[in-house]
């Protein structure tokens, strides 16, 4: 035992010893005593107390290892890991965004660090004619047709509330999304005055709490919802049924938290628990859903208005598909969010093990509106972990039409990846309510980092596409992404992933190389979310 209480005991050797040393030779040593009797004083709490058996049988000693558990993940994350080590970005992605930000040199020397003979190693296939575009201003429209469609960007600003991130880091995103032309998603904690502040393009996301549109029951309200929805600075609006961090998750933001800020920005009582429940109280069904879509559109005046769901169960999927053709109800715009985005705090099994990756809920939901012959008229965006021009030149070749990005828009305003975000002590002042941290974000020049961010990731993407011999994003197809399925084999993405060919599902024969369309569309129905009985009989077969 008493090796274990070795640094205890030294303690108080040295504070006994420094106090004769300060009595009988120098005053300097009562600095020697005062350290040796505050780590004496430390071990005796250490093993007095009874909730840590550690620290009772280490006394002193066990703070050693505590102190070096904290900064594990520093540790890790600047000596350990590797360049490409994604986890959850590695440092050659946070070094990308950086110099994109800073406009600082972004090439690299003496060849790639990436394993080009691994597998899942990806590329796009060049040309021998490549072509000139003098522009990279590309853009798509949404809810043309309608009373006020919009040219949207095909990489923005994806939805990061207030609340979540400090005003200053609301106001420098704003600001960059303004000087950049590109918009900028609110998140469901809805529109703060410093999304207002500085004029940029907004697109308004409604929650389940409807922040912002809420009546003192927490109902959707109509008449705040349209005075809101009237302002010109918000171009669309998206409802937002689940996200890819957390899918089929509400949230609580406790009373104390509720500051005259966030109680004015969301319509809540300051100081009151301000509850974001996991489902929507407006509707109920696939066909409710639409429902909600057209009676939005009537308020908000033509705006387009879409909604953003993080795939699950794919009848769910189906149900509003198909919904879609017997109503006629179409949304403007689908927002597809992959399981593999972020938040700023939620629970590890919500973080690791729910929802469908990006490219399989993207591709589902492109299949899905191709086979129904409805993909040219409701345009496709898609969000997750999303920060170079070929990530981008990725997902617009598997079925989107545009990008949103949220973390890597937050290294633009200088995030180090401290992973913080959970516990107000962001050292960036970005995700954090602290004062004494986000006044330090200084908003003109982190604004123009975002903006520079984009504009040179989109003179990337033009050069993509140049060498690839395109003249815009939308002529990207699978056919360009290869990837490494073993060491002797590649594929292009066309050839590993089954595509529907325009109007399959209205044929009436669901296609066999399918297996999801197989086993889940006929028994999909519009009227109901519920599980067709099938699965229902499958859920009981174990109480038999």
């Amino acid at each position: 035992m008493t090796y274990r209480y070795t640094a205890w005991f030294a303690c108080i050797a040295i504070c006994l010893l420094g106090i004769v040393l300060a009595l009988t030779w120098s005053s300097g040593w009562w600095w020697v005593a005062a350290v040796a009797g505050a780590l004496s004083l430390l071990g005796l709490l250490d093993v007095s107390q009874r909730i840590s058996t550690l620290r009772q049988l280490y006394p002193v000693l066990i703070h050693f290892r505590y102190g070096l558990e904290s900064v594990g993940p520093e540790i890790r994350q600047y000596f350990i890991e590797r360049e490409t080590e994604e986890v959850p970005f590695s440092r050659e992605q946070r070094a990308l965004v950086y110099q994109r930000a800073k406009r600082v040199q972004d090439t690299v020397p003496f060849g790639t660090i990436h394993d080009v003979y691994g597998n899942d190693y990806e590329w796009i296939n060049h040309s021998l004619v490549p072509t000139h575009l003098a522009g990279h201003d590309f853009r798509t429209t949404v809810g043309a047709g309608g009373a006020a469609p919009y040219d949207a960007s095909v990489f923005n600003i994806s939805a990061m509330s207030f609340g979540s991130l400090s005003a200053n880091a609301v106001r420098a995103l704003n600001l960059g999304a303004k000087r950049g032309g590109f918009y900028h998603d609110t998140g469901e904690g809805s529109i703060s005055p410093y999304h207002r502040e500085y004029g940029g393009d907004l697109v308004w996301e409604i929650g389940s709490g409807y922040f912002g549109c809420r009546d003192a029951e927490g109902r959707f309200d109509p008449e705040r919802f349209a005075a809101n929805a009237a302002d010109p600075q918000v171009k669309m609006i998206e409802i937002k049924l689940s996200q890819g961090a957390k899918p089929g998750h509400g949230g609580m933001l406790p009373g104390a938290k509720v500051t005259p800020e966030i109680a004015l920005t969301r319509g809540v009582p300051v100081g009151v628990d301000c509850n974001s429940p996991a489902q929507h109280s407006a509707f109920g069904t696939p066909v409710g859903l639409l429902e909600f879509v057209a009676g939005l559109r009537g308020l908000a005046g033509g705006k387009p208005v879409g909604f953003k769901l993080a795939i699950g169960h794919p009848w769910e999927w189906f149900g509003v598909a198909k919904a879609m053709r017997e109503t006629g109800i179409l949304p403007d715009f689908i927002v597809v969010d992959g399981a593999e985005g972020g938040t700023g705090a939620a629970p590890v099994e919500f973080v690791n093990h729910i929802g469908v990756p990006l490219q399989e809920a993207l591709m589902l939901v492109h299949n899905t509106l191709v086979g129904l012959d409805l993909r040219d008229k409701i345009r496709v965006g898609a969000a997750g972990k999303i920060t170079s021009a070929f990530d981008i030149a990725r997902t617009l070749a598997i079925g989107a039409d545009f990008c949103n990005a949220g973390r890597a828009f937050m290294f633009s305003l200088g995030c180090i990846q401290a992973r913080s975000c959970h516990n107000d002590r962001c050292p960036t002042g970005i995700a954090t309510q602290d004062p004494r941290r986000w006044k330090h974000l200084d908003v003109q020049d982190k604004g123009e980092r975002v903006a520079n961010y984009h504009r040179n990731t989109m003179v990337a993407l033009r050069d993509l596409l140049c060498a690839s011999g395109l003249s815009s994003p939308a002529e990207l197809g699978p056919e360009h992404i290869v990837r490494r399925v073993s060491q002797m084999h590649v594929s292009s993405l066309a050839s590993i992933y089954h595509f529907l060919q325009p109007g399959e599902l209205l044929a009436g024969a669901v296609p066999e190389r399918h297996a999801v369309f197989k086993t889940f569309w006929d028994v999909a129905r519009a009227d109901t979310f519920a599980p067709p009985s099938r699965v229902l009989e499958m859920r009981t077969s174990k109480s038999r």
